[in-house]
């Protein structure tokens, strides 16, 4: 029988990367838990596992230092090597050589490097010295690995489908529900309320009914777990934090809820940056916390929930806090702000994601509170997402990013401006009021009193650059973007609809104001609009309004 080699390696690659991921996680669980003997042999069996694997494909550099590893491991799971902080420190080194010793294999690189074959050679060493030492109790371990198995529960089964195919699948399902729409307007546009045409209607919204439940499954297909990804950053904080000389331990909260795969993959970095910055400087020395009665471990806590159809996800530390004082004096120097203003405490925050910021007295080599926030928040946005900071000086930071459960489909509320229409996220959406009288007149947009609170509005048809005049009854569309308001006014408001988000073609990509379109049942394209850039727009244009 013919083998086709390509997918027996790519299969080796997938499970390689997962039983390397999985040994990780359970070698920082047991450095807090040392006396648990069946995460010992859960290790133990991940690099069996992987040997067998490697010998199968006859990787055999691989299988020769996984087989020096398992000698070291066996030797711990008898209890002839105790377990430590430096075992731990072998062992996770091991991990991070067998994912470059895999990536090399199956690059064609067949050879070990001498420092990896040197390094594997030393395991093998320490488990041959250990060898004359015998555990006082040997049959242990043995019998808690043979319960381990019996009470084991039988997997899920599970089947590997590539994300192209889901891609395709979403895609297909988008380009269904446009031309549904379209298919629905028309039976409106031709049929009357009764008789036959009620008939064609009633079967037209049965269809629909089945359609929006596959489409539901669907998008379900493309939810994964955060766990996983969480997990990884466990590895970040107890490097870190041994490398500058802390204590840290992370928390993870929330870890079974589900988002979209691609909303996850563009997270990781954000994430990434955030928890480093927590650890180097949010996170003081254990020294320090000891002085201020703290406990000299700090924590971190990285937690995901859902809220109001979107995911939210927080990443709070119990360090120092940021220093507003010397923020604000940070800002004065830059020319950020001016030497008479008093922002308020959420506008000080704020100024930590301005472009290059730090109050870092010296740089660092890990990372700066603040320096590189601003690609965290571009990124954020460029996800249709908002990240809020919080903080009190000496109990700690807390980073809040909400994003959308997927980048396919959003609920959103339609505007009109004379012939066109445009599409706002629901979510940004807090209430909808006639703009006044009195108001009419005033170009471009202004200020209203919105029960005793000055809300800024602009209209869209001066933002867009629409001809024509307005009608004698505008409505506002009042949005919010992080505890920021703005009104929007248009002719019409065509109340709540799903929107299929299409991307922008390259020639209309930077467009302010603008995130995205989507087509509408009539076939017509409505532009999405992007709320916290009109909402900076509108507060802007109303200070310089009271400044003249």
């Amino acid at each position: 029988m013919k083998i086709n080699r390509e997918m027996v390696l790519q299969s080796f690659r997938e499970e390689a990367d997962e039983l390397l991921t999985q040994m990780e996680q359970n070698l920082l669980t047991l450095e807090n838990q040392p006396d648990d003997r069946e995460l010992i042999s859960s290790v133990f069996r991940v690099a069996h596992t992987l040997k067998g694997n490697a010998s199968l494909l006859e990787f055999k550099a691989v299988a020769h230092s996984l087989h020096s590893l398992e000698d070291l491991l066996d030797s711990v799971r008898r209890g002839a090597i105790a377990i430590s902080p430096e075992v731990i420190n072998l062992l996770l080194q091991s991990v991070d050589i067998l994912r470059q010793i895999t990536k090399r294999m199956l690059a064609g690189e067949e050879s070990l490097l001498p420092k990896h074959d040197e390094f594997f050679s030393s395991l093998a060493q320490m488990a041959a010295e250990s060898k004359s030492t015998e555990p006082t109790a040997s049959a242990g371990p043995t019998t808690l690995s043979a319960s381990a198995s019996a009470t084991g529960a039988k997997p899920a089964p599970n089947l590997r489908v590539d994300l192209g195919k889901l891609d395709r699948m979403l895609n297909l399902t988008v380009e269904f529900a446009i031309a549904q729409g379209r298919l629905r307007r028309m039976l409106q546009d031709k049929y009357s309320i009764s008789g036959t045409g009620r008939e064609v209607l009633e079967t037209h919204q049965s269809l629909e009914a089945l359609f929006l439940e596959l489409q539901e499954l669907v998008m379900r297909i493309r939810m994964v777990p955060v766990g996983p990804t969480f997990h990884r950053f466990a590895r970040t904080v107890r490097d870190m934090a041994r490398k500058s000389g802390k204590l840290a331990r992370m928390l993870i909260v929330g870890e079974d809820v589900e988002v979209d795969n691609t909303i996850l993959e563009h997270i990781h970095d954000p994430l990434m940056h955030m928890i480093r910055n927590s650890v180097d400087h949010g996170l003081e020395m254990p020294e320090t916390r000891r002085a201020a009665s703290k406990d000299p471990s700090g924590k971190i806590v990285l937690e995901a929930f859902h809220d109001s159809g979107n995911i939210v996800v927080r990443i709070s530390d119990d360090g120092a806090g940021l220093d507003h004082a010397r923020i604000l004096q940070q800002a004065r120097n830059r020319g950020i702000i001016s030497e008479g203003s008093r922002p308020s405490e959420s506008d000080i925050h704020n100024l930590v994601f301005q472009p290059g910021f730090s109050t870092a007295r010296e740089v660092s080599e890990l990372s700066g509170r603040g320096v590189g926030l601003d690609v965290v928040r571009r990124n954020v946005n460029a996800l249709s997402g908002t990240v809020h900071v919080e903080s009190r000086k000496g109990f700690g930071t807390t980073f809040t990013i909400r994003l959308p459960l997927t980048l396919a489909i959003i609920d959103g509320f339609a505007v009109s401006v004379d012939s066109e229409t445009y599409v706002v996220p629901l979510n940004a959406v807090k209430e909808c009021l006639e703009l006044p009288a009195e108001k009419h007149c005033s170009e471009g947009g202004g200020v209203l009193n919105l029960r005793g609170e000055a809300l800024p509005f602009m209209r869209l048809r001066d933002l867009f650059g629409i001809g024509g005049r307005s009608p004698k009854r505008e409505r506002i569309l009042v949005v919010e973007h992080q505890g920021g308001r703005a009104g929007l006014a248009a002719d019409e408001l065509l109340g709540e609809q799903q929107a299929v988000i299409k991307p922008l073609g390259r020639l209309f990509q930077g467009i302010p104001g603008v995130s995205g379109s989507t087509i509408l049942g009539s076939g017509r394209v409505a532009l999405i609009l992007d709320v916290p850039a009109i909402c900076r727009e509108a507060i802007l244009r109303s200070n310089e309004t009271a400044l003249q």
